[in-house]
């Protein structure tokens, strides 16, 4: 059934079938994969922030969105697929802690959201199914012979989209 490929968190690496590819603990943080369906072939990032303009620290590309899709976007076209026939899945970007005084403003797993959703549009990804939000963390695995993602969170029913 091959490897079981971790992708740590601000972490990203690619699989080839008969592999698979996980990473544990998303709570505000995003797992993308991308994919192409004609390829056994995915990416898969673990992004822990929308945008890497609000750090200081700019060293590990996958930390933020808008420098973690580009960069695994450029290894998967090193291993020879296309961006223009990448297909995306994503979970996580949930709300994690309540914060007294709260204001209205997005949680960070909600701007990591929306970060991750548009910049798939700007690259004209097609975002094929997500899980994000709540209030629970979630380990998810992508198979990429099926494309389906495994998604495991603790009390809850195991599901795949």
């Amino acid at each position: 059934m091959g490897e079981l490929i971790r992708v740590g968190m601000a972490d990203m690496n690619i699989c080839r079938a008969p592999d698979r590819i996980t990473t544990l603990g998303l709570g505000s943080c995003i797992g993308l994969v991308l994919f192409d369906i004609s390829h056994a072939v995915c990416g898969m990032i673990h992004i822990m922030l929308p945008d890497s303009s609000i750090s200081k620290v700019r060293d590990n590309p996958a930390k933020f969105a808008d420098t973690g899709i580009e960069e695994l976007i450029k290894k998967l076209e090193r291993a020879g697929l296309r961006s223009s026939s990448l297909c995306a899945k994503m979970a996580g970007g949930a709300k994690m802690f309540s914060v007294s005084g709260d204001n209205g403003a997005l949680s960070i797993g909600e701007r990591n959201a929306e970060a991750v959703k548009n910049i798939l549009k700007q690259r004209n990804i097609p975002l094929i199914s997500l899980d994000c939000g709540g209030t629970y963390g979630r380990t998810i695995e992508f198979d990429p012979i099926t494309y389906r993602l495994k998604i495991r969170a603790i009390g809850r029913q195991e599901v795949y989209i």
